[in-house]
């Protein structure tokens, strides 16, 4: 090690100030002195001691206090205190600060020439110890900045949408195709703001509301120029969540089409099935018939009315579909759920079943189309009631909850595969585990969901195996601005 250190004296006392000059001289160090506080601070604006000795008193000061000082403004800088005589509590004290060591009379110039030594040897051990970590450290943070890096690229150049939102849904991080989705500047700085302040888009906020959210596989949102996203969501512990969003549109025009080529079929089937079963009518009335004859006929017409059922099924939702019987007003949902209830009791008392209303004596209105609402309501409380066993369960549940209305429809049945779950509102889907003997075409919920998306609500099912399953229904309130006259 060079002993061309500059040491920095900080001592008034001149004898003692003399006997460390010479011992400092004595090992080849370069010495510096300060007689009082101004003095310390312009040496070490000048220069780098690689070592300080402050005396315990020091120009009038408390010298341990100006100790403290250096080693919190240089903590790598080793500090010696050197104490006009000797005092434990002092020396303990001085330890617990972080002084390097302490020097106390009587002393020889090899006791302060070691002493310095040491300390200077201990600062660069610890100094290197510190530069190799530093660079470790460096190495490890540059690695994972770059592959940072990578992902971000990654992120930003996928055609999906991402989101990343805190536990309080502010933005922590949106991707361009994201801002393309919603109309966003790219050079717009988002960070840290409220994402449903950025973008106050209705099915977002539905999405975000987990009173509403919860128990759906994926939300849809639908824009003006008829853009349609998928967006999932998960939650991401210690961050908040994540939302990805992929634009379906092509798929919704393809549905779009498929369902027009299904009601055009449908409806050049509907006549010839008319006219099959106007003739099976006039058979008895040409002839005789026998009885396996009869027999046969019967079939026959079962068949073609099962057919034309399937087909009026098909057309309905296709009218639903296309909006063509969109004429709304303001309804009360109790109303029509009182009266779906009324006309199913015979349905309940059949099978010996329990039916069981809970709906708030004060239930705010909403908007929609009485007829399909009805027709909404008969579906999924008969669905309960038929897939329900004998002396079972069946609850209509209402309640409010915000600017939304939530419908529960549960029964103790048969439930439903978690598998068919995921597809249970497709067009002609029948879940694996249908009772014998129940019939259905498939196109029931798929109706169902039809009518609620025309209503701008949601429906998902919960539902557990031989436990029984609940349809969740949600649909907007009623408000005044929401009518033609208000917007206008």
């Amino acid at each position: 090690m060079p002993k061309s250190d500059l040491v920095l004296l900080a001592l008034d006392d001149a004898q003692i100030l003399k006997l460390f000059e010479r011992a400092l001289a004595a090992g080849s160090y370069k010495v510096s002195i300060a007689r009082d506080k101004p003095a310390i601070d312009k040496v070490l604006q000048e220069s780098s001691p690689a070592l300080v000795i402050v005396a315990d008193q020091f120009a009038g000061t408390d010298g341990l206090e100006t100790a403290q000082e250096l080693i919190e403004r240089f903590p790598t800088m080793p500090v010696l205190l050197f104490l006009h005589q000797e005092d434990v509590a002092i020396l303990r004290q001085a330890m617990h600060c972080g002084v390097s060591d302490c020097l106390c009379p009587p002393l020889k110039i090899e006791d302060i020439t070691t002493t310095v030594e040491r300390s200077i040897k201990r600062a660069y051990r610890i100094g290197d110890w510190t530069r190799r970590e530093v660079r470790r450290t460096t190495a490890s943070l540059q690695n994972r900045v770059k592959e940072l890096i990578k992902l971000e690229t990654i992120i930003n150049h996928i055609e999906d949408g991402v989101v990343i939102l805190d536990e309080n849904r502010y933005i922590l991080m949106i991707n361009p195709a994201a801002r393309r989705a919603f109309g966003l500047r790219q050079e717009e700085d988002l960070i840290g703001k409220p994402m449903l302040q950025v973008v106050s888009h209705g099915d977002l906020r539905s999405l975000l509301n987990p009173a509403t959210s919860e128990g759906m596989p994926h939300h849809e949102i639908v824009f003006d120029d008829g853009r349609v996203l998928s967006a999932q969501y998960t939650s991401i512990p210690g961050v908040g969540m994540g939302i990805t969003l992929q634009d379906i549109s092509y798929l919704k025009q393809i549905d779009r089409l498929k369902s027009e080529f299904v009601h055009n079929v449908s409806h050049d089937l509907r006549s010839p099935l008319t006219a099959i079963l106007g003739y099976i009518d006039l058979l008895d009335r040409v002839g005789p018939v026998n009885d396996a004859q009869r027999e046969f006929i019967q079939r026959v017409q079962i068949s073609v009315q099962s057919i034309t059922a399937l087909v009026n099924d098909l057309l309905e939702l296709g009218r639903i579909e296309a909006g063509i019987d969109g004429q709304k007003e303001t309804i009360p949902l109790d109303t029509l759920i009182r009266d779906t209830v009324e006309d199913l009791k015979g349905m309940v008392a059949e099978k010996r079943q329990r039916l069981h209303l809970d709906i708030p004596a004060k239930v705010p209105e909403i908007r929609g189309n009485p007829i399909r609402l009805r027709q909404m309501l008969d579906n999924l409380i008969a669905n309960a009631i038929k897939y329900t066993p004998d002396d079972g369960d069946v609850t209509v549940e209402l309640e409010r909850q915000e600017e939304q209305i939530i419908l529960r429809i549960a029964d103790t049945g048969v439930g439903i595969p978690p598998a068919d779950q995921l597809h249970i509102f497709d067009k002609f889907y029948r879940a694996s585990n249908v009772p014998k003997g129940v019939g259905g075409s498939g196109l029931g919920l798929a109706i169902v969901k039809s009518i609620i998306d025309n209503h701008h609500g949601r429906i998902w099912v919960e539902s557990v195996l031989d436990q029984g399953s609940t349809f969740v229904i949600v649909l907007p309130i009623f408000k005044q601005q929401d009518t033609p006259a208000a917007q206008s």
